[in-house]
């Protein structure tokens, strides 16, 4: 019996080691092809992750074609400046909006030289066909003096120069009022400001989620930044245009490429810091708007989820009562000049040939 006993704790011994050999060489094969998978993902991420930027599309190229550029501390900034209406001295200043550039203009800029002398339209640093340094420090303050650099380019500081913005170009408006009202050396003489669904105040403004993420995301932002694609950003802002005014397939691939150009999106987590720069300068910017005596307008997308209706228009109401405003359609979201560009330039000539 003790035999057979032993016998019994003998086999199972040897089986107990068989099945370990088995479980030992299946995991060596499952540790190779997880190498292997690694070996082959690693060159397809590099090629991935310096994948160049689309081709302009004629459309871009028209635009691009059409400008200029002017030197600001080493940086090469792009602008347009069409000559307009006969008989007419007035010139206008188109500011964009985040993460888009001039281009944002395109469907209204017929229309504006129809109406005024000088239509003129830059890209921020960091935006567009403009330089996008890295590392480098955006600020809300560096936008605005190459605002004003550009209108002492242009022979302009002695005009009078009416303001026309958007999103992140409301908050440089902002800060050029700022310095036109205290008298700032180099300040832009403005004659007229029309704002356009910016966050204008940091109590009704909601960032998009990917936006609080690059912001904020410390380590995790430069990696963000370089998976980003044409998929993840055309749904993106997507979100931010009506579903009856969404940008056809060729509009996004424009906007995509303008901020592919010079590498603009591994600068996005940089250039996003002025959400912080709102809160941190509420009062000097907020203050602008509230003490200026100079013609102030707002036109307004209704459907916009960042600036949400009807918080942001009641609280844009109490506190600029002095101010005029336009609230397009129903279905009108965050690009207004995009999405009703008729719309939108008929409700900025009235303003302007309201004074």
């Amino acid at each position: 019996m003790e035999r057979l006993v032993k016998g019994a704790w003998l086999v199972r011994g040897r089986a107990g080691l068989s099945g370990e050999g088995v479980g030992l060489s299946g995991g060596v094969r499952m540790k190779e092809w997880w190498v292997q998978v690694g070996l082959l993902s690693v060159p397809l991420l590099a090629v991935y992750l310096h994948i160049p930027p689309p081709r302009l599309s004629p459309a871009l190229l028209s635009w691009k074609a059409s400008g200029a550029f002017f030197t600001y501390k080493h940086q090469s900034i792009f602008y347009r400046d069409s000559t307009g209406a006969v008989g007419s001295s007035d010139v206008v200043i188109l500011l964009h909006g985040f993460p888009t550039s001039s281009y944002d203009w395109s469907k209204i800029w017929e229309g504006l030289t129809q109406r005024f002398h000088r239509v003129i339209a830059l890209d921020f640093v960091g935006f567009g066909f403009s330089d996008k340094p890295r590392p480098h420090h955006y600020s809300i303050f560096e936008q605005a003096s190459i605002v004003e650099r550009l209108v002492r380019h242009l022979g302009l500081h002695h005009q009078r120069i009416n303001l026309l913005s958007h999103d992140y170009g409301d908050t440089v408006a902002q800060e050029l009022l700022h310095r036109y009202e205290h008298n700032k050396t180099g300040s832009i003489l403005i004659n007229s400001l029309c704002l356009s669904n910016g966050g204008i105040f940091p109590e009704t403004y909601y960032p998009r989620f990917i936006q609080k993420v690059l912001k904020d995301g410390g380590l995790l932002s430069p990696i963000i930044t370089r998976l980003m694609n044409f998929f993840f950003f055309s749904r993106g802002l997507g979100a931010v245009f009506g579903p009856y005014t969404q940008p056809s397939q060729a509009e996004y691939w424009d906007m995509w490429t303008a901020v592919r150009t010079n590498d603009g999106n591994l600068v996005v987590d940089s250039i996003l810091q002025y959400i912080n720069q709102r809160k941190k300068h509420r009062d000097r910017w907020v203050g602008a708007l509230m003490s200026t005596s100079v013609p102030l307008h707002l036109i307004y997308g209704p459907l916009d989820p960042v600036n949400p209706h009807p918080e942001f228009l009641q609280l844009y109401k109490k506190v600029l009562p002095m101010s005029t405003v336009s609230v397009l359609d129903d279905h009108i979201s965050h690009y207004p000049q995009l999405e009703d560009p008729t719309g939108f330039l008929n409700a900025y000539l009235n303003f302007i040939n309201s004074f």
